[in-house]
């Protein structure tokens, strides 16, 4: 990524706050301005009879400034974790019109996943996006992710993004290739491989990223790792989601001595501040992952419980590694490591506590209690919206309840859920609690076919064989509508989300 300017700080002419926090500064240490504050400057001749007056005015505005928003604090407490300091002053500059701290309070929105909030976010940057070219990078970015989105708002990201990046923002070329992969009918004049190699030639940091972004979309990331390897060596000193990628290539290869090596410049960079715990907490849980390669669950655990205690997420990492890995710890350590997650109010933690009652494994199961928990996650969990559809679709608390099973099982699908799809599917199908219906059926068995499961496989060919041939044309109708809406890429995978989330090559708010 591009190196830019960090963002303005207290002191420069047009940073948040800086007239007033400039005088408060100044007042401080230049008495006689304390009089020029409080309105006039007095000749030098009567200097000395307004010093009562001037201590009085520095007095009066000394305590104005104890209370005055400021960015810097905003800045520093979002650093460590308190949002509520950090949005209590970005709302109180922001309302004065400060643009920056109209982006630094929609982020916090944003990273809130509560789509009320969010939907705030959106017009918080239209706010500033008239005047913040970060605004417009965010806007561009939350627009390219945002659920349902038409194909105006898909046009509107694009403007936004190029304007950004023509503005010296980074973090924009991503989510332009997400853009015109996941919505090739909104660009028909855009082919994104040879966007992507234009951006590459002109030797755009990020352009390497977006390509590694269509390897993972075209399905071709596993006969590419020397590319994605070479791509991400390179971007390494710009961006640290290039840990994650080289972690991915190293245990997909089996190659320990380079894995051992790239944990080695994880913990350094950690240690030195240039690799956040985010990431840290990333690495760990692709050395965990099964589905790579033979997993090195136990340095996972290392990784996590370095950075846990000043990054809550990681309690979580660590209770699911638990989960994954059983023979690792017992119920009480897992509780443990929840309750820290939940005492930091993450989502995953009531998520994760949700499945262990709802599964019964770790503890006695109680639909009721799982329930609650998957409440407490939704709207910032998809799965939380499946296992509340599953639990409604199979009358785990006494009845079987068809509307709220089928609302939760969408809202999940369209969020990226696949298996989602094929418990619409069967819902439809076996018309427990409601009346089966055969077309709406059939879209959804033919959406599951995607998790390419003996299941969902075998239950697509069944609903497919007995749709009377008259649907089949209405049904194919259906299913292209509903694909549409969604987009080519249901789910997110590590680099999507850090395109959208992460910041636009500047010092984070």
């Amino acid at each position: 990524m591009e190196n830019l300017k960090s963002p303005q700080s207290l002191w420069e002419p047009d940073s948040v706050g800086t007239g007033l926090a400039r005088d408060c500064i100044d007042s401080v240490h230049q008495p006689n301005r304390a009089a020029r504050i409080a309105g006039k400057s007095a000749p030098t001749k009567a200097r000395s009879h307004i010093r009562p007056v001037a201590l009085l005015a520095l007095a009066v505005s000394l305590a104005g400034c104890a209370g005055l928003p400021d960015q810097r604090l905003a800045n520093e407490a979002l650093k460590r974790g308190d949002t509520a300091t950090a949005a209590q002053n970005y709302q109180q500059l922001a309302d004065l019109g400060y643009s920056e701290a109209q982006v630094g309070l929609a982020d916090i929105q944003v990273d809130s996943r509560d789509p009320a909030q969010i939907k705030q976010a959106e017009a918080t940057y239209r706010t500033a996006a008239a005047i913040s070219p970060r605004a417009q990078a965010r806007l561009g970015r939350l627009l390219v992710a945002k659920p349902g989105a038409t194909e105006a708002e898909h046009h509107e990201a694009e403007s936004l993004l190029k304007k950004a990046f023509a503005n010296g923002q980074g973090n924009t070329l991503i989510p332009l290739a997400m853009l015109y992969l996941q919505y090739p009918q909104d660009f028909p004049s855009i082919n994104a491989q040879q966007q992507i190699n234009t951006w590459r030639t002109a030797g755009y940091p990020e352009a390497g990223l977006a390509q590694v972004l269509l390897y993972r979309t075209q399905g071709t990331y596993d006969q590419n790792l020397d590319d994605i390897e070479k791509i991400c060596k390179a971007a390494l000193n710009s961006t640290d989601i290039c840990y994650v990628e080289l972690a991915t290539v190293y245990q997909k290869r089996q190659q320990p001595e380079q894995q051992a090596e790239l944990l080695k410049q994880v913990e350094a960079g950690y240690n030195r501040g240039t690799v956040t715990a985010q990431r840290v907490d990333s690495v760990a849980r692709v050395l965990a992952d099964s589905t790579l390669g033979t997993p090195d669950e136990k340095t996972a655990q290392a990784l996590l419980e370095k950075i846990a205690p000043g990054y809550p997420a990681a309690w979580v990492s660590l209770a699911q590694l638990l989960y994954d890995f059983p023979e690792m710890g017992d119920v009480d350590q897992m509780m443990k490591y929840l309750d820290n997650g939940r005492a930091a109010d993450q989502p995953r933690a009531e998520l994760l506590l949700g499945k262990l009652y709802y599964e019964g494994k770790w503890v006695p199961a109680d639909a009721k209690a799982a329930e609650a928990h998957f409440q407490k996650a939704q709207g910032q969990e998809v799965a939380a919206d499946y296992y509340l559809g599953q639990i409604y679709r199979r009358g785990y608390l006494g009845q079987v309840y068809s509307q709220k099973a089928l609302d939760h099982l969408l809202t999940a699908a369209r969020n990226g859920q696949n298996s989602a799809d094929f418990a619409i599917a069967q819902l439809f199908s076996q018309g427990k609690g409601t009346k089966p219906d055969p077309l709406n059926a059939y879209v959804f068995s033919q959406l599951a076919k995607t998790q390419d499961t003996p299941q969902a496989n075998e239950l697509a060919a069944q609903l497919e064989a007995q749709l009377p041939p008259a649907q089949r044309a209405e049904g194919q109708r259906l299913l292209q509508q509903e694909l549409a809406a969604r987009g080519a890429l249901p789910q997110k995978n590590t680099l999507q989300l850090h395109a959208l989330q992460e910041e636009d090559g500047e010092e984070s708010l």
